[in-house]
């Protein structure tokens, strides 16, 4: 981590609402004291932070010390941008494919920063997108207007891919720019593109689970079992019953409860799979009830 990450991390609201510290503030305890270190909700909306377990409160805004509100940054403020930039991303998908009339197009429409890689769509980690990402982030975080510019949408994948960038760059108010395709032009991040391609998202989200549902019923009516192999046996199944009868919860039943085969054995059950190991058990149980009861009549 860098000196001066903390103004990445304070150039947006945080999103915890026992603290909701407003931008250009640091991050606040419930005692209005200055927290000794950031929010994790708050420090991850910077992508270079991401992965960081925690980023401490620099002295300069002295930690411990009683918590009063900071002079907002000036883009907050609701004036003009301090500038505009324009960061090109170019890519092909093997690499006999050639970058050329990306990059050409690139240099006729005046862009000198550029990112470029040759990876496959198929692959979902793209190094070069994430520090051009993590590069515009940081510029609209500084309140520099920034403009993230495609030579053609496919460039940055189909579906889900390409609708996932774009809620990336709505939450950081980057532009977006097709030099040629059926999306070129301009698009504001709060625009009709972002709109269409969020409810997008929606769909492919709900088209996914529908077909999901459909297949686990078609393997059903086959007899075929639906999700991994059980992890618990008789021997779980008798303690879980135990200390259920003690009052304990699921998690502190799961706690107690060791999985004995499989590819997780030595491990802890999870409160679901207890919870689900239980109900299989009381509604088996309460079936041989009801058969025992109509055997009796």
């Amino acid at each position: 981590m860098n000196s001066d990450d903390y103004k990445l991390v304070e150039a947006h609201d945080c999103p915890m609402s026992s603290c909701a510290a407003p931008a250009g503030s640091p991050c606040r305890t419930t005692a209005a004291k200055v927290a000794v270190q950031y929010h994790t909700a708050r420090f991850r909306l910077v992508p270079r932070l991401k992965a960081a377990l925690n980023v401490p409160t620099p002295a300069v805004r002295k930690p411990g010390a009683k918590w009063t509100e900071l002079p907002r940054p000036v883009l907050a403020a609701g004036n003009k941008p301090n500038g505009h930039v324009r960061i090109a991303y170019a890519r092909a998908s093997t690499a006999r494919q050639s970058l050329d009339s990306q990059l050409d197009a690139f240099t006729e429409a005046g862009i000198t920063r550029v990112f470029s890689e040759k990876i496959s769509t198929r692959v979902k980690e793209r190094p070069e997108l994430e520090k051009a990402i993590t590069v515009a982030c940081e510029l609209r975080a500084a309140g520099v207007r920034v403009t993230l510019v495609i030579h053609e949408h496919k460039r940055l994948g189909r579906g889900h891919d390409l609708v996932t960038l774009a809620v990336r760059l709505k939450e950081f108010d980057i532009e977006l720019e097709f030099l040629t395709g059926e999306l070129k032009g301009a698009h504001d991040p709060h625009g009709a593109v972002f709109a269409v391609l969020a409810a997008l998202s929606g769909m492919e989200r709900e088209y996914i689970r529908d077909k999901t549902l459909d297949g686990q019923e078609s393997a059903r009516r086959r007899g075929k079992a639906i999700g991994g192999a059980k992890v618990h046996d008789a021997d779980m199944l008798a303690m879980a019953l135990h200390l259920r009868e003690q009052k304990m919860s699921l998690r502190d039943i799961a706690a107690r409860l060791v999985i004995t085969k499989g590819a997780k054995k030595g491990q802890h059950p999870s409160p679901a799979t207890v919870m689900r190991m239980l109900n299989e058990h009381d509604e088996q149980t309460a079936a041989l009830a009801a058969a025992a009861a109509g055997e009796g009549l």
